[in-house]
């Protein structure tokens, strides 16, 4: 009986693709883990639930939210690096992680890039960059123009020494060849407050801890800090057309430990679409000022590397230190 090796070969080639196609298909076989470096209730965190609430109706697996708070985003990050590569843990972060590489170089054990498997971008919210009532400006040039006759210098708000909102403020510093002095505040409740009663001229605020004392008029706003216009303020210029290379975006995405499967990252990537695409969270991020993205692995690592950059270049001539 002759043997027709080609025949042998083809389901030789089967029968090792069929055992990889069928893991492939059963991830996620038990529970999911989604870090989230911030307490309940904020931005981060509420992404997170509403994601994971519907992979769990797509998946059919309980996907749990573990807050772990501490250290501008390090611990989380860290646990995340520390956890199997077996796609049960999932990173879910925000733009402070830009930041926190370079401000707090010394306490990382990890390498953001080597140690840190991206899977998707999920969404961008602009900083919006807003005035109190009585700072007589109507536009970037003319906040700037004031700020450069000013004797006494203007006071601009941030959220913690390494914030995006400070290093946004910043950025308009060395930009413009100002010198307003940047006040910290416990985060961007407390330093939206300072802008409402005076005590300082303007910040850059996330859209949604601003928009409704914009509505209500108690703000006004000049610019976004995202590099496209706000789908939720489109009638605000970006501050990357005023002065180009100004971007500053309070994303927000999702990673793996390092080593996870491509099929697993691909999975989790293509539900991440699904979710965004869903009328609930369409909604949500409306209403909130948040623009979905569901960027590829691929996009999500190249932003990153430009982010790190660009705040490690704004750090170093700024001279700003960790506190």
């Amino acid at each position: 009986m002759k043997i027709n090796t080609s025949t042998i070969a083809a389901a030789v080639a089967i029968a090792i693709a069929f055992p990889m196609q069928s893991v492939a298909q059963q991830w996620p076989d038990k529970n999911v883990r989604i870090l989230v470096p911030f307490p309940p209730g904020g931005g981060t965190d509420i992404q997170a639930r509403l994601l994971s609430a519907e992979f769990q109706k797509r998946m059919g697996q309980n996907f749990i939210i573990d807050n772990r708070t501490g250290a501008s985003g390090i611990i989380a990050s860290q646990l995340a690096v520390e956890s199997p590569a077996d796609g049960s843990t999932i990173l879910f972060t925000s733009g402070s992680i830009s930041v926190v590489v370079t401000l707090l170089a010394k306490q990382l054990k990890f390498d953001v890039h080597k140690d840190l498997q991206p899977v998707s971008w999920i969404s961008s919210t602009p900083l919006v960059l807003s005035l109190h009532p009585s700072v007589p400006a109507k536009s970037v040039k003319e906040l700037v123009a004031l700020a450069k006759r000013t004797r006494e210098g203007m006071n601009a708000g941030g959220n913690s020494a390494g914030s995006t909102a400070h290093l946004s403020a910043e950025m308009l510093n060395q930009a413009a060849g100002i010198k307003s002095t940047v006040l910290h505040y416990r985060g961007g409740g407390p330093a939206v407050i300072a802008l409402l009663s005076g005590e300082i001229d303007y910040i850059f605020a996330t859209a949604p801890s601003v928009m409704p004392y914009l509505k209500a008029g108690k703000a006004k706003a000049l610019a976004v800090t995202t590099e496209k216009r706000s789908s939720s303020l489109p009638d605000l210029p970006t501050m990357n057309s005023i002065y180009p290379g100004f971007v500053s975006d309070n994303w927000y995405a999702m990673f793996f430990p390092a080593g996870t499967r491509l099929d697993i990252v691909n999975k989790l990537n293509t539900e991440i679409r699904n979710a965004l695409a869903t009328e609930e969270i369409k909604k949500f991020f409306q209403r909130e000022a948040l623009d979905p993205v569901a960027s590829t692995p691929e996009e999500l690592s190249t932003m990153l590397k430009r982010d790190i950059a660009k705040y490690a270049k704004v750090i170093k001539a700024a001279n700003i230190t960790a506190q």
